[in-house]
């Protein structure tokens, strides 16, 4: 919450009794001395009493005022009238008054306190009674009093607050309006916490109950109501409000979760911020700066692309986002160096190669029409060549994990281009949808099934494959994860040439396929690398009469994100002069499939797993 000169001085109320107990001690000590040269009574607990005292400052132990020691391992503190009545007490009411005169019972003005670290002693490895202990109990109480009455009591959960507390205690505390963000604030630190606590204690019944019948966790049909959370969390920080959502008419905001940035705080505290809200923006800086961010170390992003920091052009959208995400999700599905261009959340060219800049050649070659307005992702550094040869093509954003000097000053010839440094999300997360209703979740497809490397496959006909198809096989299975179902996707020197995604059925997607193979690869639109003709990357009539384009299709491999239902769709890529397919296996006619490919000479692979992308 900024500081605020034009408060409200008939709601303001003077802060002249504070209780102080917190876990985490950063900028406690200045917290604290302002508040005694202000005439505070600072009232305290446990370590945070202890640690205040030796700064020298007076302090008031809990006990001193309840009358109770500190008991039960420090289980019992706070949880006590003269506690909760002080901070409890509505002072617009006269009988609240007159009771704690009664009661003498002195109130409370603020209250500062953070939790114990739970999520963090979760993430430790800690056994469950270790975890549990650090389930706070006497600190969400106090927060969620003071929370409730805010009319008369301010409250404050994190550390970041405290000068906005040093300045209003300065200025004789807080009004109504900022003690009721404040409060808003502290509801919603608790209820994130409550969530964090019930969503684990959740997933421990659910290992108790698997270990009590002997199970293993796995994705299973049979065991798939115990693999799966009953109660699952959704919170998080609105830090921008975007342009618009996929259509102008729509509102739009981006979240995050906090926590998670100040944590990365705490194992950087001499670093910048690096959550968007805070990441500057070129246009408003020095293009210098900002090349120099996009390769130091320092600057690394929290996970995911909503924590990514933004270099260089205008605003993110909905719709970049969505594209960008996807994007990541293409790239960091390959070891090798991977450039994915994703345009409305299908693909439009992915390619692997020894280092991005052919990389992106090859990717950008399957499909140059589509990829004009594209979204770029890169699982590697962004090199200036690489940067040089984006620039010229029309691109919406350029997603990295960092850029080398001088390839953002590059990327900033254009004026919109949106350049982002982002760090890719943990693998194995869950994915959630929400329907109307209700919400959809499931565990994130992660190409890490042992259907999903050839060592897993079963070679059901043709025959042997060399090692540069099979790695195109690889490349392609890998791949069309990526792509929206159903999808067949054609594939050649570890780059697509030719994608049919999203049709209803698979025949459309094999037709779709081999026809974008056959009739794209003669056609320009801002060529990587090589046609500088139309630095806009725009599509020129010129570019799109081709006499002859190559027949990519042929000698191409082939996969498919789901079974074969029919022979049909196999038959189309035998036609085409496919060399090889991999793909689930598990129809009913499998045989007919496998039977097709036999006779005409097309070596067929199955995985036993599939990859369907809504």
């Amino acid at each position: 919450m900024a500081e605020t000169t034009n408060r409200n001085r008939e709601t303001q109320i003077p802060i002249k009794r504070a209780l102080i107990s917190v876990w985490d001690k950063t900028g406690l000590e200045e917290l604290a001395r302002a508040l005694v040269e202000a005439g505070v009574q600072i009232i305290s607990t446990g370590s945070t009493a202890k640690k205040i005292a030796a700064a020298g400052l007076p302090v008031t132990p809990v006990e001193d005022v309840t009358g109770f020691p500190e008991c039960l391992e420090g289980r019992v503190k706070t949880l006590h009238p003269h506690i909760h009545a002080g901070i409890l007490a509505d002072r617009r009411k006269p009988d609240h008054v007159k009771q704690l005169q009664d009661l003498q019972v002195e109130p409370i003005d603020l209250v500062v306190c953070n939790l114990y670290p739970f999520e963090d002693t979760v993430a430790s490895g800690a056994d469950f009674d270790a975890c549990v202990e650090q389930i706070d109990i006497g600190g969400p109480s106090m927060v969620r009093a003071a929370a409730k009455n805010h009319p008369s009591v301010a409250v404050v959960v994190s550390p970041y607050a405290y000068d906005t507390v040093i300045e209003a205690v300065r200025a004789g505390g807080f009004d109504l309006r900022e003690r009721r963000i404040l409060a808003s604030q502290a509801f919603a630190h608790t209820a994130e916490y409550d969530a964090a606590i019930a969503t684990w204690f959740d997933d421990q019944i659910t290992r108790f109950a698997m270990e009590s019948i002997g199970a293993v966790a796995s994705q299973d049909e049979s065991d798939e109501d115990s693999v799966m959370s009953e109660w699952v969390e959704l919170s998080g920080d609105r830090i921008a409000t975007l342009r618009y959502g996929e259509n102008p008419h729509q509102s739009a905001a981006l979240y995050v979760d906090l926590e998670q940035i100040a944590d990365m705080m705490e194992e950087n505290p001499d670093g910048d911020c690096n959550c968007p809200a805070c990441a500057h923006h070129p246009e408003l800086d020095d293009i210098e700066a900002c090349d120099r961010a996009g390769s130091d170390p320092q600057s690394k992003p929290a996970p995911g692309i909503a924590n990514a920091i933004q270099l260089h052009g205008k605003a993110m959208s909905f719709n970049n986002y969505t594209d960008g995400d996807a994007a990541i999700r293409a790239a960091y599905d390959h070891a090798e160096p991977c450039v994915a261009i994703i345009k409305h959340a299908n693909p439009c060219g992915i390619a692997v190669a020894a280092d991005v800049a052919t990389a992106h050649r090859k990717a950008h070659a399957c499909d140059p029409v589509s990829a004009f307005g594209g979204v770029i992702a890169v699982n590697r550094p962004v090199t200036v060549e690489l940067a040089k040869q984006i620039a010229p093509i029309f691109t919406e954003v350029v997603l990295a994990p960092s850029y080398e000097p001088g390839a953002v000053k590059a990327l900033a010839a254009k004026k919109n281009l949106r350049v982002l440094r982002v760090t890719p999300p943990a693998r194995g997360a869950l994915e959630v949808r929400q329907v109307s209703g209700g919400y959809l979740a499931q565990q994130r497809d992660d190409v890490a099934e042992p259907g999903d490397r050839s060592s897993g496959w079963t070679k059901v006909c043709g025959p042997d494959v060399d090692e540069a198809t099979l790695h195109d096989l690889e490349f392609a299975w890998q791949t069309i994860r990526a792509t929206k179902s159903n999808a067949i996707l054609l594939a050649h020197d570890g780059a697509t040439v030719g994608i049919g995604m999203g049709q209803v059925n698979r025949v459309d997607s094999c037709k779709l396929a081999v026809e974008r193979a056959n009739t794209l690869g003669g056609r320009e639109t801002g060529d990587a690398a090589a046609s500088q003709s139309d630095v806009a990357g725009g599509a020129r009539a010129e570019d799109l009469a081709v006499a002859a384009p190559p027949e990519r299709a042929r000698g191409a491999v082939a996969a498919s994100d789901a079974f074969f239902p029919f022979a049909d769709g196999p038959q189309i890529l035998i036609n085409a002069g496919v060399k090889a397919i991999v793909q689930p296996g598990g129809s009913i006619r499998d045989q007919e499939t496998i039977d097709v490919c036999e006779k005409a000479g097309v070596t067929m692979f199955t995985t036993g797993v599939r990859h369907f992308f809504h």
